[in-house]
């Protein structure tokens, strides 16, 4: 275990759920209050709430912290399919019964973002919020997004990338030490144009990002220190934790993107009767500001706010601007 994991986050438990065993990191009195439950993206692990659940603890909130299906201590099964959103968000309501919780606040960032905000429309009942970091309420697209991005952004794009069973899985393992200080960097390192971020309805501009991850990494000097995100000792606990399980897990959950999409078009296209916060980043690249435009159409309860100078890695990034958003809101909408 890495220095940082031991010594920046509570002891780790498990539970089995949803016929997987799921490692999860909890602070705060357990069964007080309404608890919020912390949802990583890609590629990331429950260690990337290190700091957010340093400050529920020492709120008095209850919060936990997973690693999700596929990803660092969690079990990894090995069909595609069994990283659908169906099981994804039945992961988080089989924690939720261990815990013996009826509702929580579900807080998502980039993939854990579009799990929270799939959770009122497909488990209402279990949802007392949610707050979206980095990630928009996304309404369902017309065609299948994979097409989709495909004709914007090209066979290149990550995700379109990411959709070659083996390919991006190998590219990424093959130096999990460089691929970390890849992606965890600050905004002004990232060499392409934030735009509209993954606006799918047009193609690129002329000179812009087509998000071609996998020949951006090829071309990244491993020996650039610039604008790097993490201590060693946090970088360490990425690394080695990615060395130990690769990467599939994780880009098994975007090669259901089609899959989630057919399996969603009986969904409800609204949510109303909770509360919500989306805290937007200034300069995130791949979930851009303009990507919440028009939320408060479909979200009958909404906060939206900013965060200056972010970019993509908000939590880590902006810890303390974060804490005090999430905790700020929690108080006004959720009696201790």
């Amino acid at each position: 275990m890495s220095a940082a994991l031991a010594t920046q986050m509570p002891p780790v438990q498990h539970a089995a759920v949803n016929g997987i065993d799921m490692a999860y990191y909890e602070v705060g009195p357990r069964g007080q209050g309404t608890p919020i439950i912390f949802c990583h993206g890609f590629p990331e692990l429950a260690f990337s709430w290190r700091h957010q659940l340093a400050a529920c603890e020492a709120a008095g909130r209850w919060a936990i912290a997973p690693d999700q299906r596929g990803y660092g201590l969690t079990s990894r099964p090995e069909t595609v399919t069994d990283y659908d959103m169906e099981h994804l968000t039945g992961d988080l309501v089989g924690l939720m019964d261990h815990l013996k919780i009826d509702k929580a606040i579900f807080c998502g960032h980039d993939w854990g973002g579009i799990i929270v905000w799939q959770m009122p429309l497909m488990h209402p009942d279990r949802c007392a919020g949610v707050i979206g970091l980095n990630t928009p309420f996304m309404r369902r697209s017309p065609f299948d997004p994979i097409a989709a991005m495909r004709m914007a952004f090209g066979e290149d794009m990550y995700i379109v990338w990411f959709q070659k069973l083996g390919v991006a899985d190998a590219v990424l393992g093959a130096d999990v030490d460089k691929t970390m200080r890849f992606f965890m960097r600050k905004p002004d390192s990232t060499p392409m144009d934030a735009g509209a971020g993954l606006d799918m309805s047009s193609a690129a501009p002329e000179g812009q990002s087509t998000f071609a991850f996998g020949d951006l990494l090829a071309a990244w000097d491993k020996s650039d220190t610039a604008n790097q995100l993490l201590t060693p000792d946090e970088l360490a606990a990425f690394v080695e934790s990615f060395e130990a399980t690769g990467f599939t897990g994780g880009i098994n959950w975007y090669r259901n993107f089609t899959r989630n999409w057919e399996r969603s078009a009986d969904l409800p296209t609204r949510v109303d009767g909770i509360p919500c916060l989306m805290i937007m980043a200034e300069k995130d690249v791949v979930l851009s500001p303009a990507m919440a435009d028009g939320m408060e159409e479909v979200i009958g309860d909404l906060e939206k706010v900013l965060v200056k100078d972010s970019g993509h890695w908000t939590q880590q990034e902006k810890p303390k601007e974060v804490n005090d958003l999430i905790l700020g809101w929690m108080d006004r909408r959720f009696a201790r």
